[in-house]
């Protein structure tokens, strides 16, 4: 029971709409964890005696799982750079094209966007799942 009360409140601790307000406030990663760390110094070290090995398979566990939330966000926000760019040169080529390509350059258009939103919801709703399922383990 005290290890569940430790992480309740660690959870509380770590708010992460006041972590988006420090960042956007220009606080770097390093900076935002060591005032956790220092901050809660006594509930880290009560939590370290009472993990388990188990408990730290699932913290590693967790730590890919954040790892791998980073790299999808990167990658989505590589796609959406990369989908303006093919959205500007659609409406470039459209621009030049003569008036019997206009249908099959909105289409494509169409397509193209369409295909990777639901790729990106898909892939975030996976995430989600599986973020899920694990807390509730």
């Amino acid at each position: 029971m005290r290890l569940n009360s430790i992480l309740n409140s660690l959870e509380k601790s770590w708010e992460r709409d006041d972590i988006l307000l420090k960042i956007k406030n220009g606080s770097g990663e390093d900076e935002i964890v060591n005032e956790f760390l220092a901050n809660n110094e006594m509930q880290i070290k009560e939590l370290n005696t009472l993990l388990k090995p188990k408990d730290i398979d699932l913290f590693n566990q967790v730590e890919k799982l954040s790892t791998c939330e980073s790299k999808l966000i990167n990658k989505i926000k590589n796609l959406n750079y990369l989908e303006n760019n093919e959205n500007q040169y659609i409406v470039n080529q459209k621009n030049i094209s003569s008036s019997n390509e206009v249908p099959f350059n909105m289409i494509s258009s169409f397509m193209i966007n369409w295909s990777n939103k639901v790729v990106v919801f898909a892939l975030l709703t996976i995430s989600a799942i599986a973020l899920s399922k694990q807390a509730w383990a």
